[in-house]
């Protein structure tokens, strides 16, 4: 079963995507959703993925960070091709009155999946360290959420994308990566949390 759902995914780690988070969140609407990220559902626009990495892109050295939405069922899912939604205070925000989970990679290697329900952090983790978990000291432990998933090298995404759907209920379409979606201009980390470094802090 958790082999069979992980093969869905295959194409999370052969992509050349140098960095992205993927959300899930139950209990909000879209507009609540890019509320809780800072962003205002009122200013939105139609952007695909690629297009707005291109768009991040020409704004390398600033604080310009876009936030694609889209609505699937009673899922909330959000895109970035940046970090916001791997930061714990983000979480406790989006999953106030429902459930958060979210996927990161960056293109430096590191890996993030993290889980949030009604506004409290119950685990984070890099996937990426699970796989030689038995002789790290102190062995790091999964979240009971996590358990009997399982981590390798060559497939650390498939296996954070098998487990946010096996955690959500609701599958990670990689259409959406290249259709055009409901889009947002996110405030910096500064003016969202101020000089607070507990927003970074699960």
């Amino acid at each position: 079963m958790w082999d069979g759902v992980v093969a869905r995914y295959a194409w999370a780690d052969a992509n050349e995507i140098d960095s992205y988070t993927a959300s899930v969140i139950t209990g909000k609407t879209e507009d609540e959703v890019i509320r809780a990220f800072g962003g205002d559902p009122v200013s939105s626009r139609v952007m695909t993925f690629d297009e707005a990495a291109e768009e991040q892109a020409d704004h390398l050295y600033e604080d310009h960070n876009l936030l694609l939405v889209v609505t699937a069922g009673q899922h909330v899912i959000t895109v970035e091709c940046g970090y916001y939604g791997s930061i714990p205070e983000i979480a406790r925000r989006a999953s106030v009155g429902g459930e958060f989970f979210s996927v990161y990679s960056s293109v430096n290697g590191h890996y993030q999946v993290m889980h949030a329900v009604d506004g409290r952090v119950d685990g984070a983790f890099d996937p990426f360290e699970m796989e030689d978990a038995a002789w790290m000291d102190p062995q790091p432990q999964l979240p009971a959420w996590a358990q009997e998933a399982t981590f390798h090298l060559g497939s650390v995404e498939a296996e954070s994308f098998a487990l946010m759907e096996r955690t959500m209920g609701v599958a990670f379409n990689p259409a959406w990566l290249e259709t055009p979606l409901r889009t947002v201009l996110l405030p910096a980390p500064a003016a969202l949390f101020g000089d607070s470094e507990a927003a970074w802090q699960a």
